[in-house]
Formats: structure tokens, sequence, C-alpha cells
């Protein structure tokens, strides 16, 4: 009897805390609700209003507005060889020029197409944090000489090195891609912007001023989506590829420019979310973890100026993340978490996920297939689908095998 008054407390502490989890995702805004009110019930009421009035939303409010396609753009191959990898790829190396001139902005293409397939094939597309030259140990592969961070290992005066050839290549299998039939392509994220607050004349949001001093100017996670996009133009025009079947792929930040890009480019096939937190998968409404005041004041360049008129407002903020997910629907959507990434809030990205269900549930039988966060190693896969792993902030082996298995579900029929 003497633990019984310490046993009440634990389960009404254990009540109360599952209680908060809940309230913390049942307040949220409700997606299929149009701007005057009524329920959206219908795929076609979804596709006609309920997306376009959310992707003015957020253009207006979080990411900032973009550019179309530039009219004057062309692509150069200026590097191929058909024995890459120990003879398993080709490499492509691609520069594509914004304005269509050499001395102008430009981004550099790396592309890896496997040597076993007698057909076009189908292609995952990324942004990458620290080069090109990152990505591989390749000694081909061209060294950027776009800005990069000083307290990045192997940079010298904001220009990358030899040192870091293969750095991050652990984050990228090459090898194992190439073996599944899927070619890669990757670009500096410092191609199409630098990632600082005052980056604004060294990347592709220069070419735009019209663009800019304003509350929805183009903004850093907006530039890189739209440079995802300017990729994808130039894969439609490789033969070597299956352009109906791109995937685009993002991990931490460049994950919420992953996101945002299948939200608003349709011809994406199929997007993946690898631990991209607050801005990508993660609800606010789900306050642990990153918010929006730290997305505000660290990272300012990375949404646009009216979004700092919601610092300290997670929790009652009227649009959430949610509803970038929904905007990809019906096409598939793959979010990870991993269990010590507590920055990126895993549960917050579960919900994030989940609560765009509803949205695929207009176009078919079509669902996340978990009612709570699933286990550890334990993927829920639908047309909707999510794991969490242990381990900390990275892309691990064991994420792109999921990955390339439910790309194989969707591509491989």
């Amino acid at each position: 009897m003497r633990n019984k008054p310490a046993y009440l407390i634990l389960v009404l502490l254990w009540i109360g805390s599952y209680a908060f989890a809940q309230q913390k995702v049942t307040n949220l805004p409700d997606v299929l609700v149009l701007n005057n009110g009524k329920k959206v019930t219908t795929a076609k009421q979804w596709t006609s209003r309920r997306k376009p009035e959310l992707l003015e939303l957020f253009k207006r409010e979080m990411y900032g507005q973009s550019p179309g396609k530039p009219a004057g753009m062309t692509f150069k191959v200026f590097d191929e060889s058909k024995t890459a990898l120990n003879g398993k790829a080709t490499r492509k190396q691609i520069t594509v020029y914004f304005i269509g001139k050499e001395d102008g902005p430009k981004m550099d293409i790396l592309l890896y197409i496997p040597n076993n397939s007698k057909h076009p094939v189908p292609a995952i597309l990324g942004l990458n944090f620290d080069g090109n030259q990152s990505v591989n140990a390749d000694p081909a592969i061209k060294i950027t000489t776009s800005w990069e961070d000083k307290g990045t290992k192997g940079v010298i005066n904001n220009h990358a090195t030899e040192a870091m050839r293969g750095s991050n290549a652990s984050q990228w299998p090459l090898e194992m891609m190439m073996d599944k039939g899927y070619a890669v392509a990757t670009i500096y994220r410092g191609d199409i912007d630098p990632d600082y607050a005052d980056g604004l004349s060294k990347g592709i949001r220069s070419l735009y001023p019209e663009l800019q001093n304003r509350g929805d100017n183009f903004s850093t996670v907006g530039a890189w989506a739209w440079g995802l996009s300017r990729a994808l133009d130039y894969l439609q025009t490789d033969k070597a590829i299956d352009s109906k079947h791109v995937v685009v792929f993002g991990f931490s930040r460049l994950g919420k420019a992953a996101l945002w890009a299948g939200a608003t480019d349709a011809r994406f096939a199929l997007v993946i979310s690898n631990e991209s937190g607050a801005g990508g998968a993660k609800l606010f409404h789900y306050t642990d973890g990153e918010r929006i005041r730290r997305l505000c004041t660290k990272f300012p360049h990375w949404f646009c100026g009216n979004f700092k008129k919601y610092m300290d407002q997670d929790s009652i903020l009227p649009f959430d993340q949610h509803m970038v997910i929904s905007m990809i629907a019906p096409r598939p959507v793959y979010v990870a978490s991993a269990k010590e990434d507590t920055n990126s809030n895993p549960e917050g990205e579960f919900w994030g996920a989940k609560n765009a269900e509803a949205v695929y549930k207009l176009f078919g039988p079509y669902s996340l297939p978990a009612n709570d966060q699933p286990p550890l190693n334990t993927p829920a896969v639908g047309r909707m689908a999510y794991h969490i792993r242990p381990g900390k902030h990275d892309v691990t082996d064991y994420d792109w095998i999921q990955y390339l298995n439910f790309c194989d579900k969707y591509f491989r029929k």
C-alpha cells in the first residue's frame, strides 16, 4: 500500500503526457477545408481548388515566390566516361547555364547511369552538401568552384580542395544504386545558393532582383527546390534516363527543399525526405525540436521574410507541413527519421506524414499503414511510407535499402 500513491502519480503523469502528445497533433489546421470554409470531398476538388490555395499560401507565407524556367537556359555535357565505378556506370558531368551564357550563373550536375540496362532507367536526383567531388572519390569529378563554408573539412579560403574527394561518399552508395538499376544525379547546393544570410549575390537569386525586398521573396530553400526542377529539365533531354520516373531526394535542410520541389513540380514521380525536420516533414505544432524562431534567426535566408511573423506561434500556426506533404499526392512519398536526431523531432516527422493521409485517400486506397509511429527498423510502407532507425542525423545504407525497395514497388511493375 505504501507504493500506491506513487503508482497513481505515475499513471496520472503517463495519462497527462499521452493527452499532451495527442493534443499536439489534434489542433492542426484541416488540410481539406477550403478558404471559404467548405470541405473538400473529392480528388477533383483537391486538385482544382484546395491545392492551388495551399500553393499560394506557402509561397506567400513561407517558401517565397520562385521564377519559372529561364527562357535561355542551356546544357553542356563536358565529361562522359563509360567505365566509371569499376565499369558499372557511365559518368556524365553537365553544366547548366541558367541564362545561356558560359560566363553567367551556372550549376554542375554529376550523373551516374548504370551500364547494366539496355533501356532508359529511372533516376534519383538530390542536392549534396559539400560539392560533387565529396560524393565519390572518383578523381575525374570536377571540384566545385562555388563558395564553400570555411568550417567544412578540406575547405581553404571558402574553396573546395582535393582533400574533399569522397568525404561524403557514405551517404551516396553509388554502386548499390547502380546494381539496383537507378541512375543518380546530384548538384552541389552552393552552385544554386551558398546558404548564408548575406549570400544573395553569389547564387541564382541574384538573377531575380524583382523577387527580393518583399515579404514573399525568393528564398534559399525555394531556390534549391527551383534548382532541382532545372536539373529535371536536363534529365528530360537525356535519352538514357526514364524521365517519367525521377525521384527527388533530400537530407536535412536539403530534404526541406526536396519536399517543396515535390509539392511544386508534379514531374517528380516520387519524393523522399530523410530527416528533414522543421520546415520539412516535421509538424511545427509538434513543438519539440527545432522551432520557427530558431529557423528565422539562425537561418533567416532559408524562408521568405513573411515567415518571420510566425516566430513563437508554432503551436497555433494557421498552416503546417502536413499540407506541404499533401501537395505531393497521389505520388508516392517516403519520410524517414533517426532515433537520436531529436532536433528533427522524429515523432513530429511521422505525424507530418500521417496527417497528409486524408488527401491521399481522396485518390484511392492510399495510406501510411501505421496508426502510431512504428518501432525502430520496422518500415510502414503503403503509397506513403515511414521508418525510424537507430542512430544520429545521417543517411545510411539502411535508409537507402528502404528507399530503393520503395522505388522498386512503384517503378518496377
